[in-house]
């Protein structure tokens, strides 16, 4: 059998650093290694490039396979001739040529298109969508107005910017009432994933609490309409021809759910399939495609959407282009309960990958 030179790219210089390194030892020991040589890459929180030269994947998980002292300094070549990964060791710098890249980042750096582009200037193939994908499903601001023209029901929602909140907060907050018309409302950096800064508003006070704390993270902000009804998510995968798995559905341990809820506590339920309607369930795999589809995406996203609770209307929230694959996502668990165990479903978004560069 011949063997595909894999890199494995983890870590990176965002808040969801720690969640990325969970992810990505998950893949690891789901990867066959009959069928790939598998590279570690870790990205330190400084924005290193290290290789692991380990399969002690526990090391991924916890952190430690920084001071482990099996790593060696590395980093991705944009020259096609490399086509790789060069590694700066003792003797020399030793070429590594790549087959397929799977980018375990989540996050600034890693899901915003910066990688990607990497990846398109050395033409390697690799796993997830591409650059113009990647960079407005990031970006919830350019998101929202991918999906209206779709004609997809969404949160109704208004843009803040860090630089007017600094002059004057006390308008930006009357101008977000004033479109939204109404308390309580959900408060989100627009280039960050789960749920880091978001926070929900019930009156002005707490609403100026909540950008302030959004603003730290992004110099644009989403203040959100708040959607009575169930927290629900679709795993899409392909190319040209994506399928949507059923709904999952969240249930939030706390008022919403929160990075706590998602990765610490680990408290809050999960419910698959969904359980909303049989109508509603057809509904939201068709508007799942049909946004993974607006954004251009490939290979891989989960795209997330409430469903009300007074009239089963379906509204669209947002999409993750590399979602969580840690033990307790819901992406790999949606696979599953579609069929597609753990390890088939790493051997078919290489297998995606490969496919979008045939030809």
């Amino acid at each position: 059998m011949n063997q595909l030179n894999v890199i494995v790219v983890f870590g990176g210089v965002s808040s969801e650093h720690d969640i990325s390194c969970i992810s990505a030892a998950s893949i690891l020991r789901n990867m066959d290694a009959r069928k790939y040589r598998i590279y570690p890459v870790g990205i330190t929180k400084s924005g290193s490039w290290l290789l692991f030269d380990s399969d002690a994947y526990d090391s991924v998980e916890d952190g430690s396979w920084e001071t482990s002292g099996k790593t060696v300094p590395a980093a991705l070549s944009p020259d096609r001739e490399t086509h790789g990964l060069l590694v700066l060791r003792d003797s020399g710098v030793e070429v590594i040529r790549a087959d397929c890249v799977f980018p375990v980042l989540h996050g600034i750096g890693g899901e915003d298109g910066t990688l990607q582009g990497l990846l398109e200037l050395a033409r390697i193939p690799y796993v997830g969508p591409g650059v113009a994908a990647s960079a407005c499903s990031m970006d919830k601001s350019l998101t929202k107005i991918i999906v209206q023209q779709e004609g997809v029901r969404q949160a109704a929602f208004y843009l803040a910017r860090r630089c007017d909140f600094a002059q004057d907060p006390t308008a930006v907050c009357m101008a977000a009432e004033q479109q939204l018309g109404a308390y309580p409302v959900f408060v989100k950096p627009c280039s960050e994933g789960s749920s880091v800064g978001v926070s929900k508003a019930t009156d002005r006070a707490s609403l100026a609490k909540g950008l302030e704390e959004a603003f730290r993270y992004d110099a644009k902000v989403l203040v959100e309409e708040f959607i009575d009804g169930h927290e629900i998510e679709v795993a899409v995968i392909g190319n040209d021809t994506p399928s949507a798995s059923v709904a999952g559905e969240i249930a939030p341990s706390e008022e919403f759910y929160t990075f706590d809820a998602k990765y610490v506590s680990g408290t809050s339920g999960l419910y698959i399939p969904a359980k909303i309607s049989d109508s509603a369930m057809q509904k939201v795999q068709e508007a799942a495609v049909r946004v993974y589809r607006a954004l251009g995406c490939k290979g891989l996203s989960r795209v997330d959407f409430f469903c009300t609770y007074a009239e089963d209307e379906i509204v669209f929230n947002e999409i993750n282009t590399l979602p969580g694959f840690t033990g307790i996502s819901m992406y790999p668990k949606l696979q599953e309960y579609m069929g597609l165990a753990y390890p088939e479903l790493v051997d078919r978004l290489l297998a995606l990958a490969m496919e979008r560069y045939d030809g």
